[in-house]
This record gives structure tokens, C-alpha cells and sequence, in this order.
């Protein structure tokens, strides 16, 4: 998988393709995936890497999403629940069942989350997790120790789905060239062809090489995120903003402050948010703030008052009391809202996906939320398939396996993330003894996957690496700091670049890294 070759091929063959996507987050990719296996002509673009935005920062849940049920969104609730068993058989490796714990501190708590898990199990039908169920005060804190004590009456037990969300969102850019497509990182859409008044192509840029040129293609699809309204604009600068910008930020802590496998769901906080702490690869994320935004940014950072809302409410259900100096890392991201014109609190903004066509045929697809990816996916390529005027052909992505899914997926072996690639990352490993190596005491990666990444996962700078091919920037940024240069410097050997390279990488990372780490003196 050369991002090189690529890019030459599409500058210098002729080819219209029937299906332009931009935007590599989990909509994109979903629906290069849905129209690559249906067999018509895929072509994909992102302008940094692949999940660089919002799709590499959520709570890593895949879920119905308890509080559109309590705000009685039925459907869209009913869908997650459907989606998220497609994703559990399609994507084994990554998706797994989590039991999620509800502690209640009052006396009607019990009987009225008793009610309404129920009713979440039961919209999921065949493709439920498990049965939620009722918890003594004593199982709880057997099950959860590091929860405070004091006036817990019990609690609820029920599942839903966890996962790796740039993992899937790189598996998902494999099933693309698995299936006959093809997608491309730093690649930048900066104008659309037209041809009496409606799309015909795209003109790019090349990030890493500044080249421009022209690519064809029968319909163009917009699934940009947050950078969704300045694409419309490309279009018609004229065009009326239509989303609204919530940004949702997550603390990471050591797993001692939290040591249970059950994560831990706070369904109404004081001023009415859903609150997580979540165990994900040996550390446990505390989440989220729900803060509107006014402009996108691929880079937001934490505000100081976010911090401090999340530590303080971690120490108001955990029995360890927990400083700023304990958070390993800090990540932020943007969820694009469509605007409803009447509520300005985002977090009363419904997360059901918008999809509408411009006069120009420019297709934009935007909202929704890792679960429904699919479903939105599918939809979009439906449209495409109608304004395009190409051969129908059904959508298969409810049964389609995605690249990495494997028959029997043992957790506990070697990079058991990447599913049956496994196999081949050991086999590297093995041939080449000075790859069987950890990156860092406190991160769970080897230096075979840097190689690996640049190789098979089209990571092109050692933000790629650190960030969303590993994790390690979201595990412990300081970690992933201190092997910056071991990181580049393998990469460099790899791509064939210079010291100048591997200095510029080195310090680009920084910068990014130091958004990572407090630089402020929190209050809790």
C-alpha cells in the first residue's frame, strides 16, 4: 500500500470514477466501503490522515445511546441497537461486549433505570448484548472497588459495545483497496469541476508535495465533519451554515484508579450530561464535557473548566481522591451537530445524520455517530447511486466482514488488535529481531508496528504512528514523547527520508503532544 504510487496513478491516468469521497472519518470511509462493495469505481480523499478529527476522539463506545431514550428517541435509538450488533459480528477484533454498571444513590434510581435498560435490551431484539439486571450494594463494590461507599444503595447492570475507534477507522480504509477502491490521505480538495453548473470532479492538492491536478468522477460525496459547511461553500459561497459545534473532552488515568473490567455510566449529571469512566487498553478514559464551540478545529483543546468538571466529578464517585498530575493524557473532539433552529444547548442537539443533495449534485452527508456509520453509509451511497445514474446495486455492508475480522479472535495473543493480521506482524517481527522491541515500559506497542503502519497502513508521519495506528498519544502522552525520536527515526529508514525529516517530524509532534499534557494548574 504506496501512498506514492497512488498519488502518481491518479495524476496521471485518465479515469472518471463513479464515486468521489471527501473526508476519511468514519462516514467516509463507511460509505467508500459500502460503494467499493458494491462493485462501482471508489475513490476517497482526506486532507490530513485517516480519523486525524472527531472519529479518533470519542468515549470508544459503540452503543444505542441511553439518553436519546430518555429524551424518547425511540428510533434513532433502535437503529444504534441494530448497528451495533452488525458491528460486533463484522468487526470481532476490535468490537467487544462491555458490561456497564449504573451505581444508584437514591431510592427511586433502582426501579427507574431498571425500567429503561429494559426497554434498551428489548429494542435491540436478536442482536442484544445481554440482559440488564438489578445489583445489591455489596456485588457492586465487589465488582467496582474503587467506588465510593457511602449512601450506595445498589445498582444496574447492563452491556453495550466497546471499541478502538482509529483501529476501525484504519480496518475500514483496508476494506476499501480489500474491495477494488482506493482511498489516499493528504490529499486536499481546494475546488470543485463543474460542468453547466454541476460537479464533475474535484481539483487537489497534494499536502505532502504542494502538486495540484484533476480528478473525475460521476457524483462527488461531502462527508467532512466538521469541516462540512467550508466544502458547501466551495460549492456555493453563499451557502447557510448549517451545523453547530459541540467539543466532548476525555481524561485518561492509570487503571489503579479504577481497577474494574466493568465500565462505570453516571446517566444524568447535575446539569444533565452522561458521564463514563471506561477501562481501554490497560488505563480507563473518564468522559465527557458537551461545551459548545463557534469555529472547527482539527486540533481543539481541553479548557481548563472541563478538566476541572471531569476530575471533580470523578472524585465525587471514586473512592481515590484524584489530582491533575494523575491524568496521563487529555484528548478533544468536535462533534459537527446539524443546527435544529430552535435548541442552542448541544447537548439536546439530536445525533441523527442529515444527507441532502445541492443543485450542484454535490451529495453532503453529516451528523450521526461511530455506531451508525453503516447505516449512514449506506444511505449516502443509495443517493449516489440516484443522482449519478448508475446501475443499482444493493448495499452489502450488513454482512461484510471487515479487513482484519477473524473466526476465532484470541484477546490475550500478540497484537490481537489487528485481528488476522496478527499472523503477518508476528511473522515481521520474528524475521527482523530488532523490531521485537517495546516502544515504551508504559505503552503496550512494539516497534514492529511503526514498520507495520508505514507499511500496510499508509502512516505517513510519526503523528500517524503515535496517534492512530497506535494509541499511544491518547494512553500517556508523556510516554509517547520519549520515543518520538526512536519512532522517526524508524520511520526514516523505512520511507527513505533524511535527518531533516526525522527533525521536523520530531518537533511537529510536539507541538501536537504538549495539547496532550495539562499545561495549567487545575483547581481540583
Amino acid at each position: 500500500m504506496d501512498r506514492s504510487t497512488i498519488v502518481e496513478s491518479l495524476k496521471t491516468n485518465d479515469i472518471e470514477w463513479d464515486i468521489l469521497i471527501i473526508g476519511g472519518g468514519a462516514t467516509g470511509l463507511g460509505t467508500a466501503v459500502d460503494a467499493a462493495s458494491r462493485g462501482y469505481k471508489t475513490l476517497l480523499i482526506e486532507q490530513f490522515d485517516f480519523a486525524k478529527g472527531t472519529s479518533s476522539r470519542s468515549t470508544k463506545l459503540i452503543h444505542g445511546g441511553i439518553r436519546y431514550l430518555r429524551q424518547g428517541n425511540i428510533s434513532l435509538v433502535t437503529e444504534a441497537l441494530k448497528e451495533r450488533g452488525y458491528l460486533l459480528k463484522n468487526a470481532s477484533h476490535l468490537v467487544k461486549n462491555q458490561s456497564f454498571i449504573v451505581p444508584n444513590y437514591k431510592w427511586w434510581e433502582k426501579p427507574y433505570y431498571r425500567l429503561g435498560f429494559t426497554l434498551y435490551d428489548s429494542l435491540a431484539g436478536k442482536l442484544g448484548f445481554g440482559k440488564a439486571k438489578s445489583l445489591s450494594k455489596q456485588i457492586i463494590l465487589k465488582d467496582i472497588p474503587d467506588l465510593r461507599a457511602e449512601k450506595l444503595r445498589g445498582g444496574i447492570l447492563y452491556y453495550d459495545g466497546q471499541f478502538d475507534d482509529s483501529r476501525l477507522a484504519i480496518n475500514l480504509m483496508q476494506t476499501v483497496f480489500d474491495h477494488g477502491g482506493t482511498a489516499v490521505n493528504y490529499l486536499k480538495a481546494v475546488q470543485l469541476i463543474k460542468i453547466d453548473g454541476k460537479i464533475s470532479g474535484v481539483v487537489v492538492e497534494d499536502q505532502e508535495t504542494s502538486e495540484s491536478f484533476d480528478i473525475k468522477s460521476k457524483v462527488v460525496v461531502n462527508a467532512t465533519g466538521i469541516f462540512t459547511d467550508d466544502i458547501r461553500r466551495m460549492d456555493n459561497d453563499r451557502a447557510a451554515p448549517i451545523l453547530q459545534f459541540s467539543q466532548g473532552v476525555h481524561i485518561v488515568l492509570d487503571k489503579k484508579f479504577y481497577s474494574s473490567d466493568s465500565a462505570m455510566l453516571i446517566p444524568k449529571t447535575e446539569d444533565g450530561r452522561v458521564l463514563f469512566a471506561v477501562p481501554w487498553h490497560n488505563k480507563v478514559i473518564v468522559g465527557t464535557t458537551d461545551t459548545p464551540v463557534d469555529n472547527a478545529q482539527i486540533e481543539p483543546k481541553a479548557l481548563a473548566h472541563e478538566i476541572d468538571y471531569l476530575l471533580a466529578y470523578a472524585n465525587k464517585y471514586l473512592s481515590k481522591n484524584l489530582a491533575s498530575t494523575d491524568i496521563r493524557s487529555v484528548f478533544a473532539g468536535l462533534r459537527p451537530l446539524v443546527r435544529n433552529g430552535k435548541n442552542s444547548k448541544t447537548k439536546s442537539i439530536s445525533r441523527k445524520h442529515t444527507l441532502f443533495t445541492d443543485e450542484s449534485n454535490l451529495i453532503t452527508i453529516t451528523g450521526g455517530k461511530w455506531t451508525t456509520y453503516r447505516k449512514m453509509a449506506e444511505e449516502t451511497v443509495d443517493l449516489a447511486v440516484q443522482v449519478a445514474r448508475l446501475d443499482k446495486k444493493d448495499s452489502v455492508t450488513a454482512n461484510l466482514k471487515i479487513h482484519g475480522w477473524t473466526k476465532h479472535n484470541n484477546r490475550e495473543q500478540p497484537y490481537a488488535i489487528y485481528g488476522s493480521d496478527a499472523v503477518e506482524i508476528s511473522k515481521l517481527s520474528s524475521r527482523n529481531g530488532s523490531l521485537d522491541k517495546q516502544l515504551h515500559p508504559e505503552l503496550p506497542y512494539d516497534l514492529v508496528e511503526v514498520v507495520w503502519a508505514v507499511r500496510n497502513e499508509m502512516a505517513r508521519t510519526v503523528e500517524d504512528v503515535l496517534s492512530r495506528r497506535t494509541r499511544a498519544l491518547l494512553l500517556d502522552a508523556r510516554a509517547s514523547l520519549e520515543c518520538t525520536h526512536e519512532v522517526a527515526s524508524l520511520m526514516a529508514q523505512e520511507m527513505g527520508k533524511d535527518e531533516k525529516w526525522i527533525s521536523d517530524q520530531i518537533q511537529n509532534y510536539e507541538k501536537i503532544a504538549n495539547r496532550y499534557l495539562l499545561s495549567y494548574e487545575s483547581k481540583i
